[in-house]
């Protein structure tokens, strides 16, 4: 059976070269029984593709039973595709044959498989390995003869590097991996699919014919389509439905499309300017890292002072505004016990000494921590005062703080 009646007989519509690989990787591997995991979105026809593998293949006279794995919940799970006994469980009545002993000789299709719990997976690894099962509350080993053919819509590589599913039991259902195209990766089949659709609806309602205009088709061909063909022929059955004129403008039919204001972009976006909408945690950490931005500033100064020899003219001069916000905005209270200022072994208390010892950036790197704010703060206060004789608004001025800001000081270090 050649592509094109594998199409007609299933009723797959679209040339797409995407499409017709896939039809040709079902085809070729129908005969045999490998597994076969099926990949794609959701709505893109994973189902249909293993139909088409079943019906041709030579368990086509024997059962097939498609499972969704994620529409049973995890207490019944294994009593659903295992059986159980009489009694094993409360609400265990009677015995019941599970979907393996019933599908022997056949195909099951489970889809959603990567919603299995990880001690259900453990039990189908050994159904594929073994073809041997136990029924919930059993003890005796049982044989089935059935193909697996598994699907999801979720990365399965990412599931196994998270812990959600077992590494052996994604490659022994990925030993074929087929992948079914989204509808938007197929925008030369989206017209031709929708007039069949709405063909298809036409007849079921007797509804007159429905023609889109050259803008109505480039509106279909845009949408990126979410839902894929399950969501397109809804769209079809709606307009074959409702819509009293049957032909059918670009304005129309985007009043049919849903619009969810979803973004491609990586980052949310706000409404005011179009900033990144930051959460709690981005907020802290920009916080922190604008703390740790003031604490390099005020190291530099300290460093730039102590290398100035406590000049605080020059430096006043060249850096107001860093002596200023030094000044006005640091109040935080320090603990002299741990900030003393290490020097060197010097038994002379002449002060040219002392300014002549000269500290390298290096040095002040291995001190810093030790050097107290408060006293050198108070010796540039009393250096500007006595340079102007105790006019406080000419040591404001030579300190570039305000004389509020300088009495308030005098008052505080108890300088009077």
């Amino acid at each position: 059976m050649d592509i094109q009646d594998i199409k007609q007989r299933f009723g797959i519509i679209g040339n797409s070269p995407l499409i017709n690989r896939a039809i040709d990787i079902a085809r070729q591997v129908a005969p045999t029984d490998i597994t076969v995991m099926i990949t794609g979105e959701s709505g893109s026809g994973k189902e249909v593709f293993s139909h088409i593998i079943h019906q041709i293949s030579a368990r086509k006279h024997g059962p097939f039973i498609a499972v969704n794995c994620g529409a049973i919940p995890e207490g019944t799970i294994d009593s659903e595709l295992f059986g159980h006994e009489k009694g094993s469980f409360t609400g265990a009545h009677e015995a019941r044959k599970g979907y393996f002993e019933v599908v022997n000789g056949g195909t099951i299709f489970l889809d959603e498989v990567g919603e299995l719990p990880l001690g259900t997976q453990a039990r189908l690894l050994r159904v594929l390995e073994s073809g041997e099962y136990i029924r919930v509350g059993s003890s005796k080993v049982q044989k089935t003869d059935a193909r697996v053919i598994a699907a999801t819509n979720v990365d399965m590589f990412d599931a196994v590097k998270a812990g959600k599913f077992r590494e052996d039991l994604y490659y022994r259902l990925n030993t074929v991996p087929l992948k079914i195209p989204p509808l938007r990766e197929r925008k030369e089949d989206i017209h031709l699919i929708f007039r069949k659709f709405v063909a298809d609806f036409q007849a079921k309602y007797r509804s007159p014919n429905v023609t889109l205009e050259d803008q109505a088709v480039q509106v279909l061909i845009g949408y990126p389509w979410p839902g894929n063909v399950r969501q397109l022929k809804n769209i079809a059955e709606q307009i074959a439905v409702l819509e009293k004129e049957r032909n059918i403008s670009g304005q129309t039919l985007a009043s049919y499309i849903p619009n969810d204001g979803r973004s491609n972009l990586p980052m949310r976006m706000n409404q005011n300017g179009g900033k990144e909408d930051f959460s709690e945690r981005d907020i802290l950490y920009k916080v922190l890292f604008d703390m740790k931005k003031d604490m390099v500033e005020l190291k530099k100064l300290v460093v730039d002072l102590i290398s100035n020899g406590g000049n605080v003219s020059n430096y006043a001069e060249n850096n107001p505004q860093v002596l200023n916000s030094l000044y006005e905005d640091i109040q935080m209270p320090i603990n002299e016990s741990k900030l003393t200022i290490q020097q060197p072994n010097n038994n002379s208390n002449n002060p040219r000494q002392q300014d002549d010892y000269h500290i390298s950036h290096q040095d002040a790197e291995e001190v810093e921590e030790s050097l107290s704010l408060i006293d050198k703060e108070a010796d540039m206060i009393k250096k500007a005062l006595k340079k102007h004789k105790g006019k406080r608004k000419a040591a404001s001025e030579e300190l570039g703080i305000s004389e509020r800001t300088l009495y308030r000081k005098i008052k505080e270090l108890n300088l009077n």
